[in-house]
């Protein structure tokens, strides 16, 4: 499907890569996000591009001219179609794993981000905490515990059709909060973990008809069932959650 994709990074070892697809209602904006609109992504670019990183963003919307008006060596930008059978916060997962199927021997590390909501603020990559576990999965967390209203809601669906959904949830009902806005680690790790989730996905989430998209359901699903013991999440991953810490700089990425 994607046999039009063609990487324009190079020989790149350490990336971060990022989703905005259009024309769909936005479950997190509650309205149809408009095509075209780089600055929705702009401040994410800048802030990959200014560490000297590598990104990657997929999209569906962003024109020749848009894409001219603003050049960025340090950022390869990827049409790609949308299948609206899944929802963009869902399908992003099918891209990260086919572009990896592809790519993955020309890379070392990775993160998977949002777009319109996070910034990268220090190199991830030579971090000690990073270095020093590379068979870790990072990720974002919230100032929540699994088990609050919103997944509750937001799981209605999986649990529907996963006949072990409900028990996991009662397992690690009073763990942290997973968020999955922000994922990474070494490729050899990250391949995977991306593989099984998109499968989690087709299997169970491909005709999810609720108001919620079941990505953080079935990320949080994921982590604690199969990757529990190489989770790290928090500080210095992340900043607090929606806390708005415009101005802290010792974390990793700042997400809202």
């Amino acid at each position: 499907m994607l046999n039009q994709l063609d990487f324009t990074g190079g020989e790149a070892k350490d990336l971060i890569m990022a989703c905005q697809i259009t024309g769909v209602y936005d479950v997190n904006r509650n309205e149809n996000v408009q095509p075209d609109d780089y600055s929705l992504i702009k401040n994410w670019v800048e802030s990959v591009a200014d560490l000297g990183l590598n990104g990657v963003v997929f999209h569906n919307n962003f024109s020749d001219d848009t894409l001219q008006k603003h050049p960025n060596e340090k950022i390869a930008f990827i049409e790609v179609p949308h299948n609206q059978q899944y929802n963009p916060n869902v399908y992003r997962y099918f891209l990260y794993a086919e572009f990896l199927k592809k790519y993955a021997q020309n890379i070392d590390n990775l993160f998977v981000t949002d777009v319109s909501d996070v910034v990268a603020v220090l190199n991830p990559f030579v971090q000690p905490l990073y270095v020093a576990n590379p068979n870790a999965i990072f990720c974002g967390d919230e100032p929540k515990i699994l088990a609050n209203d919103w997944m509750m809601d937001h799981s209605t669906h999986l649990r529907s059709n996963m006949a072990d959904y409900a028990l996991y949830e009662a397992q690690y009902c009073n763990e942290t909060l997973l968020n999955c806005g922000i994922i990474g680690g070494n490729v050899k790790v990250m391949q995977p973990f991306i593989s099984q989730l998109w499968r989690i996905h087709q299997q169970y989430n491909s005709h999810n008809k609720t108001n919620y998209t079941g990505d953080m359901g079935a990320f949080n699903y994921l982590a604690r069932t199969q990757f529990g013991t190489q989770l790290k999440h928090g500080a210095p991953v992340n900043t607090v959650f929606k806390a708005y810490q415009n101005d802290r700089t010792d974390c990793w990425f700042r997400h809202k």
